[in-house]
């Protein structure tokens, strides 16, 4: 190879490295994936209403034992904003999740006054107060702050599946003898249903307590949006 073809082979090299290698860099970072960070994106679009008959949905009413043998009703989160979930202490699937789940979000607004949590026990028979104080104090020091709530199963589960929609019944073929939905349903200062819509314009109405690898945002992380939402709402 002559002199001349050295030159032109160099000036090509220079010329791809200048033009080609800052567009791969580039393009490799465009489409890195991010883990293990949990990112809020906040809009500001408020909070659809969940309609009935073209009645917007309230919390239903409810007065149960917390476990510090308190009664707890619906009318003592007027003004704040609060979460529900129907779970059980026995269960091994879905439950522990879920409220690890809730527990970060207790955590995130550990500082929010207004900002309150309720589980409510699909098995009240072996779940008394005393077994849910136990139970509580592997998620939060503060009862004040996140209820756990017991009463007559009939009760809870004509407020479970005829007040929110959600499924609560015994079951023995499902893990641990009963059979919930995994979903939070989050209620704004003035006891209303709150949620986001989805891509369709439809709101979703509840958030999902589990998490999904395939899903593009966990339901916890919406809700961490959406709690920030409805507290800055009067």
């Amino acid at each position: 190879m002559n002199k001349k073809s050295y030159i032109g082979l160099i000036v090509v090299v220079v010329v791809f490295s200048l033009i080609f290698i800052p567009r791969i860099f580039e393009r490799l970072n465009k489409d890195k994936v991010v883990t293990n960070i949990r990112t809020v994106n906040l809009s500001e679009k408020p909070l659809s209403y969940i309609e009935i008959n073209k009645q917007k949905r309230k919390v239903p009413e409810f007065i149960f034992l917390n476990q510090d043998s308190l009664y707890v009703s619906n009318i003592d989160f007027i003004g704040k904003v609060f979460l529900v979930e129907f779970f059980f202490t026995k269960c091994p699937t879905i439950c522990p999740i879920m409220n690890n789940n809730l527990k970060y979000l207790n955590d995130y607004f550990s500082n929010e006054d207004d900002f309150k949590i309720v589980s409510i026990t699909v098995d009240p028979q072996n779940d008394t107060p005393h077994v849910l104080k136990k139970y509580s104090e592997n998620f939060v020091e503060n009862s004040n702050k996140w209820n756990f709530l017991t009463g007559e199963q009939h009760k809870i589960y004509n407020l479970a599946n005829n007040g929110f929609n959600l499924l609560a019944q015994v079951n023995p073929n499902f893990a641990g003898g009963f059979e919930h939905q995994g979903y939070f349903a989050l209620i704004d200062k003035k006891g209303y249903i709150r949620s986001r819509d989805d891509k369709f314009g439809n709101p979703i109405i509840y958030y999902s307590g589990v998490n999904n690898i395939n899903a593009p945002i966990q339901g916890t992380d919406m809700l961490q949006e959406d709690i920030k939402l409805l507290l800055k709402e009067n």
